[in-house]
């Protein structure tokens, strides 16, 4: 974990590149320690319906969510999810300078008994390291 999950406003699309700021959240939450590669999930959700503040068609958003598993003490949560929201505020600097761009990031925990999941993917990571 974790899985990180983008939403944004589809007006958004011509100010950026969705693909760099997947690629650059992914590179970074690779980078902490606390979060092994096999588990990290990073995904975008366009949002196409939306109304932000006034209503103003230039208004913009981003929202990143987190879901860690259960049980990472909170100053790692607190200091990992500072770091991220700094490179995500930092990436979105040239829009938030020209134009009202909303930013948010929101850390769920999720439920240490009421998950359910089936992975094979690190065994997939590993023959493909032994190539």
């Amino acid at each position: 974990m974790p899985h990180q999950i983008v939403e944004y406003s589809s007006n958004l699309e011509s100010r950026i590149s969705i693909s760099d700021l997947i690629e650059t959240l992914h590179r970074t939450a690779a980078g902490i320690d606390a979060f092994p590669l096999g588990g990290l999930r990073t995904r975008a959700a366009r949002r196409e319906h939306y109304r932000i503040a006034d209503g103003h068609p230039d208004n913009q958003f981003v929202h990143l969510t987190w879901k860690l598993g259960h049980g990472r003490p909170e100053a790692l949560r607190r200091e990992a999810g500072e770091h991220m929201f700094r490179v995500l505020c930092e990436f979105l600097e040239p829009v938030s300078a020209s134009s009202p761009l909303a930013i948010s990031f929101e850390i769920q925990e999720i439920h240490p008994v009421l998950t359910f999941k089936k992975n094979n993917l690190r065994d997939y990571m590993a023959r493909r390291e032994a190539r």
